[in-house]
């Protein structure tokens, strides 16, 4: 789950950053299938059901960043759903989690959009700190 906030995050950023971007995001989306693959090739799928497997996790991803855009358009209440759609079950009863993970998102959101993207290219990238640590500041300046 965390993974995908900062692939989505970098994602939008790279989005707003038109053609240079959309290459950028190209690439990225493309190194991230890479190592999806070595990762399943590493717990051990064979050959013959990577590609099915592959297929599988690229849909379930895409459907989880389109559903973080589209909340995103909405408002925090639809980006904390989706989140929380995206979640294990037992773990999507965890309302501190959701919010918390909510707000960290957010944050990475404005982080990322005062980063040059000729700095992202180069892939130097700054998210926000530790999860619990960011969302203690946010909510100390509510």
């Amino acid at each position: 789950l965390v993974l995908s906030l900062h692939l989505f995050a970098v994602l939008h950023r790279l989005k707003a950053a038109g053609e240079a971007g959309f290459e950028l995001a190209q690439a990225l989306t493309d190194r991230f299938d890479e190592d999806m693959e070595t990762v399943l090739r590493e717990v051990g799928i064979g050959d013959l059901a990577i590609r099915k497997k592959m297929r599988r996790l690229a849909a379930s991803s895409a459907g989880v960043l389109q559903a973080y855009e589209k909340a995103l358009g909405v408002g925090e209440e639809a980006l904390a759903a989706a989140i929380s759609k995206a979640l294990p079950a037992e773990a999507a009863q965890a309302e501190a989690s959701i919010k918390r993970l909510t707000h960290y998102l957010t944050r990475m959101l404005h982080r990322l959009e005062r980063q040059d993207i000729d700095a992202l290219a180069a892939g130097e990238v700054q998210f926000p700190g530790n999860v619990a640590e960011e969302v203690g500041e946010d909510e100390e300046r509510c």
